[in-house]
């Protein structure tokens, strides 16, 4: 009987076995996500996130989909039901730091105790507003880092946190362009 290996929480036998299997196949690698959204009132939508489709073919792992509250605070209208998209933008880059940071950790052999990301960007909303003025997203981000290993130098932790910044789907997403387009449908 073999023994699973699993370090930082994450099987890390399952962790090589993907590895492998998309390196042999790339179409392993191909995914297409989805998130819905639905107006409530004034600044306040709920969101669900269910299936997903990999390789082509529609996902079963999700029996119920996450829901999710989105909403402005009171200054911006908003009655603080939960975070707004650009904090649900940030929390992404955050939650993809830190996936990416304990996976490959754990495949490298490396035990981490702690591990934190905090990050923020800097918003002008006057066009937002329609008042013009510079671009409509973020003008900067800014993402920090704590971590606590106890067995990797200060040289392997950094050159783990470029790796990860390097491989980061949702920082990839943030600091290229991405083609956007978008149908609306006019109901009756």
């Amino acid at each position: 009987m073999s023994t699973v290996t699993v370090r930082n929480g994450v099987d890390v036998d399952r962790l090589v076995a993907t590895v492998g299997a998309v390196h042999s196949d790339p179409a392993v690698a191909q995914f297409t996500f989805r998130a819905r959204s639905s107006w409530e009132t004034g600044g306040r939508n709920r969101g669900t996130i269910g299936e997903f489709e990999h390789a082509g073919a529609s996902s079963t792992e999700r029996s119920v989909p996450f829901e999710l509250i989105g909403d402005e605070p009171p200054i911006l209208l908003g009655t603080n039901a939960g975070p707004n998209a650009v904090e649900l933008c940030l929390q992404a880059l955050a939650f993809c730091y830190g996936v990416g940071f304990i996976y490959n950790a754990s495949a490298k052999g490396l035990e981490v105790e702690e591990l934190r990301y905090q990050v923020e960007g800097d918003l002008d909303l006057r066009r937002f507003l329609g008042l013009g003025g510079p671009r409509a997203g973020f003008s900067a981000i800014r993402a920090t880092g704590w971590v606590r290993s106890s067995n990797a130098s200060k040289e392997q932790l950094e050159e783990l946190c470029q790796y990860v910044q390097d491989t980061s789907p949702v920082r990839d997403i943030l600091a290229n362009a991405v083609p956007v387009s978008t149908d609306l449908v006019v109901l009756e």
